[in-house]
């Protein structure tokens, strides 16, 4: 068995990046909408009007059916309620590329994640 240390679930679970990251916005997607139905307090027959969905799609979403659910309806169904949603992308740079002249709070917050470096540290380390 191999020691393999992943920065998500959804990184050990899907082979391809691309589909890890879309099963992570799309749980996160999915539970802010489940948390929004829990402190409001409603039921699923007015979280389904509030989010213009039948009630049975908000049962599969309180039980988190996340492959009966893409990022756009996720989309349509907070905007129905009125909900905004605030989206960061990351564009990494190339390896060995530095930005001169960086301050230090700069440093710290480009410090890549424990996890990764760890995994990148016992590779070299076996190579």
């Amino acid at each position: 068995m191999t020691d393999k240390t992943f920065a998500s679930v959804w990184d050990a679970i899907e082979n391809n990046p691309a589909q890890a990251a879309n099963m992570k916005h799309r749980s996160a997607l999915m539970m802010a909408i489940s948390e929004h139905i829990k402190s409001k307090g409603l039921s699923q027959t007015e979280a389904a009007k509030l989010f213009a969905v039948s009630q049975p799609r908000i049962s599969d979403l309180m039980r988190g059916k996340i492959s009966l659910f893409s990022i756009d309806t996720l989309v349509a169904m907070l905007a129905s309620a009125g909900i905004g949603i605030e989206m960061r992308v990351r564009v990494p740079l190339p390896r060995g590329l530095g930005l001169p002249n960086r301050t230090a709070a700069q440093k710290v917050r480009r410090r890549r994640p424990a996890e990764v470096t760890a995994k990148a540290s016992r590779r070299r380390a076996a190579a």
